[in-house]
């Protein structure tokens, strides 16, 4: 069975989980007024998948050097959420449209931000050119799907946040930390897939 076909099949199963849907104390949001966003989930199909990921430059307004998947916020011109999830892996890596291989989106993510984020899963071919738009990425890395989808590896902490207890998750993979909304997308992932690689 392709990488693919394992994943189409691990989704429809369904899994009766509990998801993280969102970042801290996001209640006291409006939620009406939250701004749609997507995110890819570009699975490299090889024997031993990973996960591409980008690091935002240090220089950036909001979540500085902070670990991501390629995305951003549904932009009027696009067609659906998976098509705001291939432009944005296009202009941040330079992905193009025509190669992810789309498995479908999963679980829905709110930020504190007032974003409301679909991740959109797909497979790649492995070792592509990637190339990191430098106004948005500094760099390029790819991390083992076993690794993020083992949940020894999600790591609970809490730090105070304007006068409350924040909870969150991390994980590190070498000198990379991932944590809030990117860590949180992986462990309903890896709860949605219910599935070792």
């Amino acid at each position: 069975m392709t990488l693919a076909n394992q994943l189409r099949t691990a989704i429809a199963a369904q899994h009766n989980v509990e998801m993280i849907a969102h970042d801290g104390h996001v209640n006291d949001l409006d939620s009406d007024g939250a701004t749609p966003a997507a995110v890819l989930i570009a699975i490299t199909d090889r024997a031993d998948p990973g996960v591409i990921l980008t690091q935002r430059p240090e220089t950036m307004r909001r979540h500085p050097g902070q670990a991501a998947f390629p995305g951003g916020r549904v932009d009027p011109g696009d067609a659906d959420v998976i098509a705001a999830a291939l432009r944005e892996a296009e202009e941040e890596i330079g992905l193009p449209r025509g190669i992810p291989e789309i498995i479908g989106t999963v679980d829905l993510y709110r930020t504190i931000t007032s974003y409301t984020i679909t991740p959109v899963l797909a497979v790649i071919p492995p070792d592509l050119p990637l190339v990191a738009n430098p106004h948005e990425v500094s760099h390029i890395f790819e991390v083992p799907l076993a690794f993020l989808l083992d949940p020894a590896n999600h790591i609970p902490k809490a730090l105070d946040w304007n006068g409350r207890e924040r909870h969150f998750i991390e994980m590190h993979w070498g000198e990379q930390r991932i944590w809030g909304a990117t860590a949180a997308m992986i462990v309903n992932l890896s709860r949605r897939l219910a599935w070792k690689v």
